[in-house]
């Protein structure tokens, strides 16, 4: 009865998690969640404004099916202004959430086939949207030591006659990580010599940044420009996650391809959230350096206790609000009830069942030594959350 496309991808391991813990919490036990990607942050009042005006002014129809011009013509100055990226607002079209804009584009450039590289750790939905495309996810194991991003030399290295796309996304979720200028340049250097291969930069995460501006490989390599496809949207720097509201910024072509499959499958995104969407982009951006200032005490505090436990080791992420420190010390020790943890898994569903702390396993982000701590919860609550996961890691003996 179910297409064999759908079997063969996994349910988000995420939302997998953040299901169970809110299942616990119903049923009365106490749970930390640092489990899912969602700033704790209400959106900015200025731009509710602007969706309630919204409503009141009867904006309540369908929307071109590539978005408000107003919009688009509002991107398209916010990536020349802040990026020194030339799109005109015909090469940028807007989707419900920043995932629907990565799934069309993959449908919209992969065929049957096609390999497409996916450094790991990487976003869990990465790989199974690429199968839903019918290609194929390279994945490149990364190194801790260079804070999980592929060089140039491990990208040449997975490339062959089949490789149609890399997918980056920085800063990185789940790890934090943001490429600098250079990497990027370095991996530009090997693109010149394969012509064909397109970039799927994922940058949803560009104002949440700690110690240094957000770099895209379309700003480091300007001659390649033509051969990114540029993910963004407003759900984590302007807090709207639920307003679901994306867009993609590339070659005329693709955007064309992506409006098509847009046109039969969803049609526009909402009008009302694209006129908030148009108030995040025209108005200052106060909210969001406040919040980006919170998570950053938040990451030096989570990153700082971390690195006091025992066998835990954690670098300091850039950006984004993920920590992913490694726990490979405590693979094959036994819990005080004798089972044994094979995996980030069994950890984190030992975390969970047993001490209240719901965490992301790093199986499911393709780094089985790491689990995904997020740090947009309260300090209140991040405290606690490193109190449960010490008193957890303490209670486990090597097997």
């Amino acid at each position: 009865m179910i297409a064999q496309r759908v079997q063969a991808i996994a349910p988000s391991e995420t939302l997998k998690i953040s299901a169970r813990a809110k299942e616990l919490q119903r049923e009365g036990k106490s749970v930390i969640s640092l489990s899912q990607g969602e700033p704790d942050f209400k959106t900015p009042s200025h731009i509710c404004e602007a969706a309630i005006a919204a409503i009141r002014d009867g904006h309540h129809g369908y929307t071109m099916n590539t978005g408000n011009p107003e919009l688009r013509e509002a991107i398209s100055k916010k990536l020349k202004e802040e990026n020194q990226l030339d799109y005109t607002p015909g090469q940028i079209i807007l989707s419900n959430g920043a995932k629907q804009s990565i799934g069309f584009s993959l449908l919209a450039t992969i065929n049957p086939g096609d390999e497409v590289i996916i450094p790991a750790p990487y976003w869990v939905s990465y790989p199974e949207m690429v199968k839903l495309a019918q290609g194929k996810p390279v994945i490149v194991k990364t190194a801790f030591e260079n804070n999980y991003k592929m060089t140039g030399v491990q990208f040449r290295q997975n490339i062959t006659e089949k490789t149609k796309m890399l997918i980056l996304c920085s800063p990185s979720n789940p790890t934090g990580s943001c490429y600098t200028m250079d990497e990027l340049r370095e991996l530009a250097d090997v693109l010149r010599d394969y012509p064909d291969i397109l970039v799927l930069s994922d940058e949803i995460y560009e104002y949440i940044v700690f110690e240094s501006d957000h770099a895209s490989i379309a700003q480091a390599a300007p001659d390649l420009k033509d051969r990114v496809l540029l993910i963004n949207g407003f759900s984590k720097s302007f807090a709207m996650t639920g307003w679901r509201l994306g867009y993609l910024a590339g070659p005329e072509a693709v955007v064309k391809a992506v409006s098509k499959i847009q046109s039969q499958e969803t049609s526009g995104p909402s009008s009302i959230s694209q006129k908030a969407g148009e108030a995040a982009y025209n108005s200052p951006r106060d909210a969001v350096t406040e919040m980006v200032k919170a998570f950053r005490v938040r990451r030096d505090y989570l990153v700082s206790e971390l690195q006091k436990i025992e066998g835990v080791h954690c670098f300091r992420p850039d950006g984004a609000f993920y920590a992913f420190p490694d726990i490979s010390h405590y693979l094959g020790s036994r819990t005080p009830a004798g089972e044994q943890v094979t995996s980030s898994t069994d950890l984190c569903l030992f975390l969970l069942e047993q001490c209240g702390l719901a965490a992301v396993p790093g199986d499911a982000f393709g780094e089985p030594s790491g689990i995904r701590l997020s740090y947009a919860a309260s300090m209140e609550h991040l405290q606690e959350a490193v109190t449960r996961l010490r008193n957890g890691l303490e209670a486990l003996t090597k097997a």
